[in-house]
């Protein structure tokens, strides 16, 4: 396959041309349409007042409109679909040439201020990781990439993800396919509600009993049916009142439970139908990777495959929601219609049941694999971390090089290394006012929560050991809580120590430690909290313009390094680098900015 982009544009172009083709037909068949009513108005005229010919043959202006609306409505779809993949394609170029911001989803419902990195480090919202990595189009695929962002996976879950993106990043085919089916789906099944009334318990009986309400049921159907039917050639009405008596019976004896079966039931069939091409999709898509397979083999095993399955259910939906038309009303008590489809519904539950949250869930892993693959198609530069085994008191390991931040566009990223280990267990990077030292904090961070999900990182390399990572980066006073910055800063380093109790190393960052106080009970309180997350086997990352705290390395002889980013002025503007050198910044630019803007100090 050729380089993403040239492939992307040449897909694109081909999905216009499509769009183009089928515009040319659309206006085609509009016309013939708009002259076949023509032509039945004139044959309808010349029949009925000229008797010119008999009515008969105005069959075939209909018969050729109903053809023609037909051919229509095939137009329509594919130039939708065409135009669906069209867009596909241009979302994708937009992500390689970094002009995606704004054109995704942005995980917004998983944004959780008081998460222990995600707001610092722009996991959700415009312009975040989420809209760069998901092509998730299903409400599980979104909560399963989320999910994998916010929490550290298993070491050996990654390395599965990595052999399974590496497979599905040249499946354009199916990422294509599965987005436009899901796009539709979008808005069409609530994967929560659905799970929670297919694990429900029986309100129905079941078993032999329940056979043989479904038999009674259907008889009294038939009864009912011959009965109407006799009164049509008798007029008597006799048999027909018994049986809507004996079916007034049932129905009050099962109606109310019926109706809790069939108004729990929150899903439409148009989505139940997408669901199942979504699965049938992937139930035909050849895999070789163990852990895809074993989702094939999921979804095939069974006396049938889960899309046939969930097609059957679609099927009954259908009946239930023709429930509120006038035909249904009608065909309440001489068919019993309510009890007939809860039944229906009830006797999937009780086969399929069990099994639905595992499609479920197997399609939201499936669409979150999707995303990362694409991600990673789309940045082939980008290669998967390397994890160090972690050893009972060795030191944690995370040694980036040429790490850039994935948010930054590739023109303007400026790429620095990373190196925390048994030699450097904390990095105190000094430096003047935008000089990067907030931007290094959160790209260390961010390739950090990639690396965790099993994504491709942005950089030369990566070696880690599995870690949790705490920030306090981003950080705001609250009137409604009664709390200041400084208050809201200290009990988020309180959240970051406390994941010192875990199985993982901890790698913290803290942007300007301890801001809100004096120097000198900043001084003793950085050297303290520095001192007793090394001693819990924790690294990381501080950054400060505060030159005294620079000294705190003195108290970590051996564990702590000092490294700073610098600025210079020329033609009377602030210039930076961004780039990591050792040691301590020599000067500071806050008086330089203020002068600048025209302040007189």
């Amino acid at each position: 396959m050729s380089q993403p982009p040239t492939e992307y544009a040449s897909r694109l172009e081909s999905r216009r041309e499509i769009v183009r083709a089928k515009d040319v037909v659309h206006a085609r068949i509009g016309n013939a349409k708009l002259a076949t009513i023509v032509v039945g108005l004139i044959m309808a005229w010349l029949a009925f007042e000229d008797h010119f010919f008999a009515g008969y043959w105005l069959a075939v202006p209909i018969a050729a409109y109903g053809s023609l609306a037909l051919a229509h409505e095939f137009v329509l779809r594919a130039r939708a679909r065409a135009a669906g993949a069209a867009t596909f394609y241009e979302r994708g170029i937009a992500r390689i040439e970094d002009t995606w911001s704004g054109t995704g989803a942005t995980g917004e419902r998983f944004r959780d201020l008081k998460h222990v990195y995600s707001d610092d480090l722009d996991l959700f919202g415009k312009g975040c990781l989420f809209e760069l990595l998901s092509q998730a189009r299903l409400p599980m695929g979104e909560e399963c990439l989320a999910r994998w962002l916010t929490a550290p996976s298993p070491v050996p879950d990654i390395h599965e993800r990595h052999s399974v993106i590496a497979e599905l990043r040249a499946k354009l085919d199916l990422r294509e396919e599965l987005a436009l089916i899901g796009e539709d789906l979008r808005v069409r099944l609530d994967p929560r509600s659905l799970i929670a009334w297919a694990e429900s318990p029986a309100l129905l009986p079941s078993g032999t009993s329940g056979v043989m309400l479904r038999v009674f049921a259907a008889l009294l159907s038939l009864c009912a049916s011959g009965a109407i039917g006799y009164f049509f050639i008798t007029a008597k009405l006799v048999p027909i009142l018994v049986v809507l008596a004996v079916e007034a019976a049932v129905l009050r004896l099962l109606r109310r439970r019926a109706l809790r079966v069939v108004s729990g039931m929150a899903a439409n069939a148009e989505g139940l139908e997408l669901f199942s091409a979504i699965l049938e999709r992937l139930e035909r898509e050849p895999f070789a990777s163990p852990r895809l397979q074993s989702f094939a083999a999921e979804l095939k095993s069974g006396g049938e495959s889960a899309s046939e399955a969930i097609r059957r259910l679609a099927r009954v939906v259908y009946w239930i929601d023709a429930r509120s038309s006038l035909l249904g009303q009608i065909m309440e008590l001489p068919f019993l219609y309510t009890v007939q489809t809860a039944m229906a519904a009830e006797a999937w539950r009780r086969e399929w049941g069990s099994k639905l949250r595992a499609w479920v869930e197997i399609t939201g892993e499936m669409e979150a694999l999707l995303s990362l693959a694409g991600y990673s198609y789309e940045h082939p530069d980008d290669p998967f971390p390397e994890f160090v085994a972690h050893e009972p008191g060795a030191s944690a390991v995370f040694i980036g090089e040429q790490m850039g931040h994935p948010l930054i566009p590739a023109a303007t990223c400026v790429r620095n290394d990373v190196r925390l280990d048994s030699m450097t267990r904390v990095l105190l990077v000094s430096g003047s006012n935008m000089s990067g030292k907030s931007t290094y904090l959160r790209t260390a961070g961010i390739n950090a929560v990639l690396a965790m999900a099993g994504a491709p990182i942005r950089g030369s390399s990566l070696r880690l050991s599995s870690l949790s990572l705490g920030s306090s980066i981003r950080r705001v006073d609250s009137l409604q809580e009664n709390r200041s910055s400084f208050y809201t800063e200290i009990l988020r380093i309180k959240d970051v120590f406390e994941l010192t109790d875990g199985a993982r190393p901890v790698l913290f960052l803290f942007d300007e430690l301890l801001e809100g106080t004096n120097s000198n009970d900043r001084k003793i309180g950085a050297e303290g909290l520095l001192r007793a997350l090394v001693e819990r086997g924790a690294i990381g990352i501080l950054t400060t313009h505060d030159l005294a705290l620079t000294q705190t390395t003195a108290a970590l002889p051996g564990a702590a390094r000092n490294v700073h980013f610098r600025d210079y002025v020329e033609g009377g503007k602030m210039r930076f680098d961004y780039k990591l050198r050792e040691g301590i910044v020599e000067k500071s630019n806050a008086l330089e900015l203020m002068r600048l803007i025209g302040l007189k100090v």
